[in-house]
């Protein structure tokens, strides 16, 4: 799954220690978000979105382009 955290993150001039902070989590982990080797929980997700006052979908995109049916 691809993200726009790291693009939003610096919209803000937050560092990822900073981000963690907010969110609870640590520095390793929102660097593995911004990398694509971790997708968040849903609960993490909607913290994230509710952070930057985004709907989930606007954060986290599908790599695959496609829609649900």
């Amino acid at each position: 799954m691809k993200n726009r955290l790291r693009l939003l993150r610096a919209e803000r001039d937050w560092s990822q220690g900073e981000l963690a902070v907010q969110l609870g989590i640590s520095r390793q982990s929102v660097n593995a978000i911004e990398t694509g080797k971790y997708d968040p929980s849903l609960p993490l997700a909607f913290r994230i979105a509710d952070l930057f006052e985004l709907a989930i979908e606007d954060i986290f995109l599908r790599e695959d382009g496609g829609q649900d049916a």
